[in-house]
């Protein structure tokens, strides 16, 4: 980019490119015309296909409207993407490539923009509806705005609809097709004798079912219960203990699982990572403990990562000993032998597990060190900070809790989520509705 009035700089560009320099583009700025024997003198550069453009505003300016042009194509914008992959193939050596990475070992990743768009699509393939019970909190309403906006799930709004379409404006959105918005106080009482059926060998009457169905997660629950809606999104005002606790009373647990855990889904720079259990289980059993790297590692083939499973200890190997190391080594051997298909090891420490270099030292036969993907904390403490320290110290995305091993979805937010959070939140849930139905069949 240069000024039109530099002829200089444009010849030395055109001489450059006649050279075999590959120039993308000129442009010059000030709206000033090219000089007639300038233009004929790099008339043999732009012959090579040079391209030259021209705008009215001086470089300065031009310069600031080039960092904020929008560099990304629209995903529904099929012709320009066809047209860049076709260029980008023609210009690849596939045997050059294939001679690179021939003689390595290089382990599937999944980046973060890839799972995000993975996310996305799934979601509106599954076409689910999930249920909102914290209707008229901004964030929940605005996400719920750009799921339906996006086509990632139909959202039910569960509150006063007036108040719910004052925070939209407040907001600044439009709540139109793709969000139900459900008045708990119009339809709360067609799930009472539901609620005393469910729950009649604890004691449940009607007076403490309707004061239980004021909870909207409670109510929500139901509506899961009842195949109304397809999931549950909550938290980002209730705690986890009241989001998850009508679901395990309710929804109870899936088939074939003795407990309820969750994962995060850390999104590195470079690839994401699985942490469990950081939300559900303060001081799992081996056995428990086992189950949840079970789940875990479900979950992340379920999602595209490709699970290679790391139970964290403060001890790799054999180097330690202790009542926590033995849990986990005892863990490590239940999972093995429950799941021979799956790779798991243990106990790692985390700079072993996840660092190929440490991981030649400490544990040069293992076939997860170095190279995990799912990290599985023998506590909650453990598990609880390490997520968070990860997340705020290296200012990345997390997206979860999700809560594995209900026998319907339902999910937990952090109260600092963000809009994003609670988006992506939404489209676990309907993938993983759409998993458990086709699982059913």
């Amino acid at each position: 980019m240069t000024s039109a009035d530099r002829p200089d700089v444009l010849v030395a560009a055109c001489l450059a490119a006649m050279n075999g320099v590959e120039i993308g583009a000129i442009l010059l700025t000030g709206g000033y015309d090219m000089d007639e024997r300038i233009a004929k003198l790099c008339e043999r550069a732009f012959q090579t296909g040079l391209p030259v453009f021209m705008v009215d505003t001086n470089t300065w300016q031009t310069s600031l409207s080039l960092q904020s042009f929008n560099l990304e194509v629209p995903a529904d914008d099929h012709q320009r993407v066809e047209k860049l992959q076709n260029y980008v193939a023609s210009h690849i050596d596939s045997k050059w490539i294939d001679s690179l990475s021939a003689a390595s070992e290089r382990s599937r990743r999944l980046s973060p923009p890839a799972f995000r768009y993975e996310l996305t699509e799934l979601a509106r393939k599954a076409c689910k509806r999930v249920v909102l019970p914290e209707g008229d909190e901004p964030r929940t309403v605005k996400a719920a705005a750009i799921c339906a906006e996006r086509g990632i799930a139909e959202c039910v709004l569960l509150g006063n609809p007036e108040e719910i379409q004052r925070v939209a404006a407040a907001q600044g959105v439009v709540l139109g097709k793709g969000i139900e918005i459900v008045d708990p106080n119009v339809v709360r009482e067609q799930y009472v004798p539901r609620l005393v059926e469910l729950r009649k060998s604890k004691g449940m009457t009607e007076v403490v079912a309707r004061e239980q169905l004021e909870d909207n997660v409670v109510l929500g629950t139901l509506m899961l219960e009842q195949n109304q809606v397809d999931g549950l999104v909550s938290g980002a005002v209730h705690t986890t203990a009241n989001t998850i606790r009508p679901p395990l009373q309710l929804i109870k647990t899936a088939p074939g699982s003795s407990l309820v855990s969750s994962v995060f889904f850390m999104l590195l720079p470079d690839q994401v990572l699985v942490y469990g259990d950081c939300a559900i289980n303060p001081d799992p059993t081996a056995e428990q403990l086992s189950e949840i790297a079970i789940q875990s590692a479900d979950s992340a083939a379920a999602f595209g990562i490709e699970p290679r499973v790391a139970m964290i200890s403060y001890s790799t190997g054999n180097s330690g000993a202790g009542s926590d190391v033995e849990k986990v080594r005892e863990a490590t051997r239940l999972a093995q032998e429950k799941r021979p298909d799956l790779i798991i090891d243990g106990p790692l420490q985390y700079d072993a597990a996840i660092m190929a270099d440490v991981a030649k030292s400490k544990a040069p036969n293992s076939p997860v060190a170095g190279k995990a993907t799912v990290f599985i904390f023998p506590d909650l403490n453990t598990g609880n900070t390490t997520y968070k320290a990860v997340q705020r110290s290296a200012d990345l995305v997390s997206i979860g809790p999700m809560l594995q091993g209900m026998r319907k979805p339902v999910n937990d937010l952090s109260r600092g989520a963000l809009v994003d959070d609670i988006v992506y939140t939404v489209a676990l849930t309907a993938i993983q509705a759409a998993q458990a139905a086709a699982a059913a069949k």
